[in-house]
């Protein structure tokens, strides 16, 4: 055997070798099959020579997944993990282990998709109607969403929804002074592009001087005062508006809930719910409103309808992503939810009960009440009377108390000059207490927490105490040992179908490896145990890493600025937007009003432009998908003088790489106007082009895409921005870089940080070889699959020689009018083969938009397209009239294991050819617990969380009697 150098060794463990799907030897065949001798010459025919960029990145020689690991932790090292008591939003909280590591931890949870798909998704969509059920009942509201972004962001949304549902005419939105900082910036950063005013100060005064839509309060406040709501939620309710409130989920297990006070809508966090600061996030926000407001509702709603079969079965109802059914008229451009995080958080419920919530929260208010009384009894002046967790102390001694806790290691919170904060949470210590004394008076002589405990008064006024039930429903009170959690987890995820159990082809959605390495930092206490609003030296870590990572991103993409803030594709895309109204408004232009969007773009660009307060003109698209250039060109004279900007996705929607690119980016610049570059479709580029290069202005990337962040059944994201540097002084606020020309779009300076390692170790593992060839497999393996399915489905779109970019669209509507047969009979019937479905009907109805990824083997890819070629022989079944055109294999997928087992069978085609089409499946098959979802029978028979105990009595009452 001849010597191996080292450096064949070594490159023979790189990290891209097991994170690229197919091997040397698979892609030299299915090179072959695309008609091409080398990935060099593949993209040489896909890729416009004018954009190709062929040299590698410059960035650093990728690492080992162990030597990652070790610099990951070398950078974790430099945060230093104090005791918060900081609050503001954010509370120390305990993750249980059974949620940490069968949840957090599990592929089988953050490897899902959204649950567009309900049959495959029932899992998750029992863990968000949970979640929604919570909700309801802790803020005693009729109907919840199943998630937002972050509170400062559901903050927004709650104001828009009132504008949109409130009798008042008005434009202006009251703002209580005492709701939290970040609140008020951003919904300030919401309201102005709208034409809204937003009025901050004492809101008791200013709803009695003056005219509004609706009143924002916080409850408690920010600085922990609680009151009675309800007189001022009737006075705005006399003048025709609405009034949102605020509110914590863990406060609310004691004092009275906002729907019980006369709150029309409630927004939050569930963060201290067992997710950890994450230096700012990813937490899962709430919304909560009465029934009068659900069908203007943003965000995703999980419903209770039925399987074909009449059994119960879950689904999102009301389509309730309305900017792909309003666009340009949408209120919200929504469109990733927090959904791994709403699962923990409803699961965390679902593990403590209502008792066990109930318990936590009393000694939370315990500890707070005796270190206050502690703290008065020092000679310290604590203004707020009424609190749960969170009072304030006045000081003229603030400075060197905040030294004091810092040595003793702890952060107290700077309200102001004179006052600091203090929240206590569910991992506060009889330690803490003492500490926090301490900090404020050395050690104390005297001061006992057992004898104020015996002595303490109450400070939660009796007419505010909770009198109502919450957390009736049995899920809340079946599973508080670990054992019962533990399986009921497992029950879940074994109803899903998600990344660790087969490909998920869909289109534009790039559902690619979320390796291990990448995700192990992520739970580490360096990084997860950060308060979004440490002190700067106690985030030295987290800034190397954004700093280093927005670097690299910059040499990704070719722009000269990046904003890590954007905590969704669609918060991204209204910062680009955010940045380009105000680089025109900075020039005297602001009057530039216009934004261009083909006809062919994602639903959130004309929905996000719509935010921005821009005017949407849809451009047309030529036979072959691509952007009509001369329909472009007489828009951007027509509209010459207001043109503000061109949102293009590249390459396009219809998965093509579009020659013209760089003339459509010139065009616009001629008439004043700047170039939105959708990244939705950045995974054909990276390595291979740099949007910032060939003429875009600004693009937002999708981290959980592109960048190896896992989708989480439905979120967490993250939307960074790159801009050009004209456009670099408005990217989104940060206290930590001085931007500020623009306000924030999420609630915490870097949004989701605490997931941003993944990306992170994604991009140190691959490095600039690495990250060029993920492209080129990308686009390989989506060939691969054309040409492959090319005689067996009409590819819709396709480029040069009949190529693709990173995803090909097959149309399915010849067959469907000749035999009946839709893209939905088909995405169905994939579930029996073991697969997620493609895309459907997006960009074009009727058709399925496959993107494989680089990640998939080829053997995974050949299974795929197996299944495909078989779907279309039975389809030829009905074509032919060998099978009956409404009872077959199609029409009633996908098939439970109820179904193929039941003693009757009066379907032409046999059992076998439902449940093992292809002779693999009977070695690994995966059974779907539901029969196809009815839409339109959960749609008319709305119900959006747990079924009432009633009906559970009612079961119990017309069962048989035990023998």
């Amino acid at each position: 055997m001849p010597a191996m150098k080292l450096s064949d060794l070594e490159n023979a463990s790189e990290f891209h070798a097991r994170h690229i799907g197919p091997g040397p030897d698979d892609q030299t065949d299915m090179l072959k099959v695309v008609g091409s001798s080398s990935l060099e010459e593949l993209m040489g025919k896909i890729i416009p020579a004018g954009i190709h960029k062929k040299d590698l990145l410059s960035l650093p020689e990728p690492l080992s997944e162990a030597q990652a690991l070790r610099e990951m932790k070398r950078i974790a090292s430099k945060n230093k993990v104090l005791k918060s008591f900081i609050g503001q939003g954010y509370y120390g909280t305990h993750t249980p282990g059974v949620i940490l590591r069968n949840i957090l931890e599990n592929p089988a949870w953050y490897t899902a998709y959204t649950p567009y798909q309900p049959e495959i998704s029932q899992g998750r969509l029992e863990a968000l109607l949970n979640f929604q059920t919570m909700i309801c009942e802790l803020t005693g509201m009729a109907i919840s969403n199943s998630s937002l972004l972050d509170e400062a962001t559901a903050a927004a949304e709650a104001m828009t929804l009132a504008k949109r549902s409130a009798k008042s005419k008005s434009d202006t939105i009251i703002v209580a002074g005492d709701c939290h900082p970040q609140t008020i910036e951003l919904v300030k950063t919401r309201a102005e592009p709208l034409g809204l005013k937003v009025v901050v100060g004492f809101a008791p005064k200013l709803m009695e001087e003056q005219e509004y839509f609706a009143v924002l309060v916080q409850y408690p406040s920010t600085v922990g005062q609680i009151h009675d709501m309800k007189p001022y939620a009737d006075a705005a309710h006399a003048k025709g508006a609405l009034f949102i409130a605020a509110a914590d989920l863990l406060a609310l297990t004691l004092l009275t809930p906002p729907g019980e006070w006369g709150a029309d809508i409630v927004i939050g966090s569930s963060q201290r719910f067992g997710v950890p600061f994450g230096y700012g996030g990813p937490h899962a926000a709430f919304l909560a409103c009465q029934d009068a407001f659900k069908r203007n509702m943003p965000g995703r709603l999980v419903g209770l309808s039925q399987d074909a079969q009449g059994n119960p079965a879950l689904r999102l109802a009301l389509q309730t992503r309305e900017q792909h059914i309003r666009r340009e008229k949408a209120t919200s451009n929504i469109c990733t939810a927090q959904v791994l995080l709403a699962v923990m958080a409803s699961m965390y419920a679902v593990y403590h009960g209502p008792s066990g919530l109930k318990r936590i929260a009393q000694r939370t208010h315990r500890f707070a009440t005796i270190a206050r009384d502690g703290l008065v009894k020092l000679g310290f002046e604590c203004p707020v009377p009424h609190f749960f967790d969170t009072f304030i102390v006045k000081t003229k001694d603030a400075d060197a108390i905040h030294a004091r806790a810092v040595a003793l290691g702890a952060n107290f919170r700077k309200v102001a000059a004179d006052v600091i904060g203090l929240s206590f949470d569910e991992t506060t210590t009889r330690a803490d207490v003492e500490l926090v004394w301490e900090a404020f008076a050395g050690k104390p002589a005297g001061l006992s927490i057992d004898a104020l405990d015996a002595a303490v008064q109450e400070v939660v006024p009796a007419a505010l105490q909770r009198t109502s039930a919450f957390l009736t429903h049995p899920v809340f009170d079946s599973h508080h040992s670990e054992t019962e959690m533990l399986r009921y987890i497992r029950s879940l995820s074994d109803k899903d179908l998600a990344l660790d159990r087969a490909m998920i082809p869909l289109g534009s959605c790039t559902m690619k490896l979320n390796a291990t390495s990448e995700m192990i930092p992520v739970t580490w206490p360096e990084f997860a145990q950060i308060h979004p609003f440490v002190p700067a030296d106690q985030a030295a870590g987290y800034r190397e890493m954004t700093d280093t990572l927005e670097k690299w991103l910059v040499e990704v993409t070719g722009y000269d600025a990046v904003s890590l803030q954007p905590n969704s594709g669609a918060q991204g895309e209204y910062a680009g937007l955010l940045a380009i109204r105000a680089y025109h408004i900075a020039r005297g232009e602001g009057h530039r009003d216009i934004c261009l969007i083909p006809s062919s773009a994602h639903g959130t660009n004309p929905a996000s432009a719509q935010m921005c307060g821009m005017e949407v003109v849809v451009t047309a698209c030529d036979s072959q998908g691509n952007v009509d250039v001369a329909d472009l060109k007489a828009k951007a004279e027509q509209y010459s003088s207001r043109l503000a900007a061109l949102m293009v996705t590249y390459p396009s929607t219809h998965g093509v790489f579009e020659d013209a690119i760089s003339e459509i980016c010139a065009i616009i610049h001629q008439h004043g106007g700047q170039v939105y570059m959708d990244g939705a479709n950045m995974n054909a580029l990276v390595g291979t082009a740099q949007p910032g290069k060939f003429g875009s202005d600004v693009s937002h990337l999708n981290l959980h895409k592109t960048f190896c962040i896992p989708h989480g059944g439905g979120g967490p994201g993250v939307g960074p921005i790159g801009v050009k540097s004209h456009l670099a002084p408005f990217l989104p606020a940060n206290p930590h870089t001085g931007h500020s020309t623009v306000g924030p779009v999420s609630a915490a300076p870097y949004g989701s940080a605490g997931i941003l390692p993944i990306s992170f170790m994604y991009i140190m593992m691959m490095g600039a070889t690495g990250l060029q060839r993920a492209t080129q497999n990308a686009i390989l393996s989506a060939n691969y699959v054309a040409k492959k399915l090319a005689p067996h489905y009409p590819i819709l779109y396709s480029g040069h020689e009949g190529l693709v970019a990173h995803e090909c669209i097959i149309d399915i509507r010849p067959i469907k009018e000749k035999c009946g047969i839709s893209n939905e009979d088909i995405a169905k019937r994939l579930i029996d083969y073991g697969f997620h479905a493609p895309t459907m009907s997006f960009p074009v109805a009727g058709t399925l938009m496959i993107e494989p990824t680089e990640s998939e083997p080829k053997v995974e890819l050949d299974r795929f397209i197996d299944a495909m070629i078989s779907i279309r022989k039975e389809i030829e079944l009905v074509e032919t009239g060998a099978i009956d055109a409404e009872d077959n294999m199609l029409r009633n997928a996908p098939h439970t294991a109820r179904m193929v087992t039941a003693e009757q069978w009066a379907h032409d085609y046999t059992r076998e050819q439902a449940a093992y089409p292809v002779a693999g499946l009977k070695l690994r098959k995966y059974w779907v617990p539901v029969a196809r979802v009815d839409n339109v029978y959960g749609d008319r028979n709305l119900v959006c969380a747990c079924p009432p105990m009633e009906n559970y009595l009612a079961e119990t009452a017309d069962a048989p009697a035990a023998e």
